[in-house]
């Protein structure tokens, strides 16, 4: 009883949403096809696969024919919603039609079908696209290997790459430097060289992306020197990705704490004409901290000065860090002098920073306490006398045990 009432409340749902369309005249109209695809979108975002079918039966019923763009909708809101025999249905309709697929909306087909693990469906349209439409494929093609990518089926878009290349189709840079963060994110090392091997043979240029992936599977692996030889590859003097690719060098030599060489880096970058920044000069200070080199520490700060670069809360747990470590946390306010304690806390560090060297003490302890308390304004001052505290009465507690 109660699923027939809930039948008759999804016809009279979509006859009511057709008779308002219908009484304010929102009819884009092409020849004898009608275009509401914005009202299935919008049932599709609430959920509602099911009144968006009713509304299309009635809008049919009533001589309204559903265009290219209508049928491509419902047929995404179907697979969005799992009901992947509907949408499959739909999809059939379209390709036995005299309408041409839309790329945009193939490709939220592919998302929803590998979303849910139905990687041979999008085998499935992507050969019966070629038969029918093989215009489409250098679109088509990269779409299924980004797809199968994301998903990390790395064989299957291994395969999808060697068919699109084997008909005659180019790689180009995207699809290229995609392919790079999938390998980086789900491949093994060799499989990720591999790539990056073939990626240079075809001459495309790395790019941004790519990079970060790839740095970021060797810092994972602990593999700071492959890193290194990675970025001397890439080329440290490419202009177009900023200071990445030195700061991930000098962040090489920081995780294994190798100080003369990140102190050389570090010159060679300044000398090559590279200006440091918030990063460059982090990389180093979590390395002095770390090391106790509070000289060191100090000088880069005051460099940081010179450059007018604004220290963050990583910035500051180096300083408090390092002076804790030593014992010499009596000293602190002298050190701090010179820094605008009065700021407002935040943290604008690159996170592949502390993939490679973790968070500090300091650093771990702020967080804790703004999450708990966001509403509060807080200040670096109010954070460091808090974490002091804490510091103290640990350190009570334990010699007192």
């Amino acid at each position: 009883m109660s699923l027939s009432i809930y039948f008759h409340g999804i016809q009279f749902f979509g006859r009511w949403i057709f008779w308002h369309w219908k009484r304010e005249g929102n009819v884009d109209r092409h020849d004898s096809y009608v275009n509401y695809a914005s009202l299935i979108c919008s049932l599709s975002s609430k959920r509602l696969p099911h009144v968006a079918q009713e509304l299309v039966l009635e809008m049919t019923s009533e001589g309204f024919l559903p265009d290219n763009t209508t049928l491509s909708a419902l047929m995404v809101c179907y697979a969005n919603n799992n009901l992947f025999p509907q949408a499959q249905a739909i999809w059939d309709e379209i390709l036995n039609s005299s309408f041409v697929p839309i790329i945009e909306v193939v490709s939220e087909l592919f998302a929803a079908y590998c979303k849910m693990g139905h990687f041979d469906e999008v085998t499935k349209i992507l050969h019966q696209i070629s038969f029918r439409h093989s215009h489409l494929l250098p679109k088509i093609y990269p779409l299924a290997i980004s797809c199968f990518g994301r998903c990390g089926n790395l064989d299957m878009m291994e395969n999808t790459l060697k068919e699109m290349v084997s008909r005659g189709f180019l790689v180009d840079s995207a699809t290229g430097n995609a392919l790079m963060v999938y390998y980086s994110n789900f491949g093994s090392l060799r499989e990720m060289e591999n790539a990056y091997g073939r990626l240079k043979r075809s001459r495309i240029l790395i790019e941004e992306e790519g990079i970060r992936a790839i740095s970021f599977a060797y810092i994972k692996e602990k593999k700071f020197y492959s890193l290194g030889e990675f970025l001397r590859n890439v080329g440290l003097g490419r202009r177009n990705t900023g200071n990445l690719l030195w700061n991930l060098l000098l962040l090489s030599y920081a995780a294994n704490f190798k100080m003369k060489s990140l102190q050389r880096e570090f010159l060679n970058m300044v000398e090559n004409g590279f200006k440091p920044d918030l990063n460059t000069f982090n990389i180093r200070a979590v390395a002095f901290s770390k090391m106790s080199l509070l000289w060191d520490l100090h000088v880069s700060l005051e460099h940081m000065k010179h450059e007018r670069v604004v220290p963050d809360l990583v910035t500051y747990g180096c300083m408090v860090d390092a002076y804790l470590d030593r014992r010499i946390g009596r000293n602190l306010d002298f050190a701090l002098s010179k820094m605008y304690v009065g700021d407002s806390p935040m943290v604008s560090t690159d996170p592949i920073l502390f993939e490679a060297l973790g968070k500090g003490d300091f650093h771990l302890s702020s967080e804790a306490l703004l999450e708990f308390n966001r509403k509060k304004n807080w200040t670096y001052k109010e954070l460091i006398a808090i974490y002091l505290k804490k510091t103290y009465r640990s350190n009570q507690i334990f010699w007192n045990y």
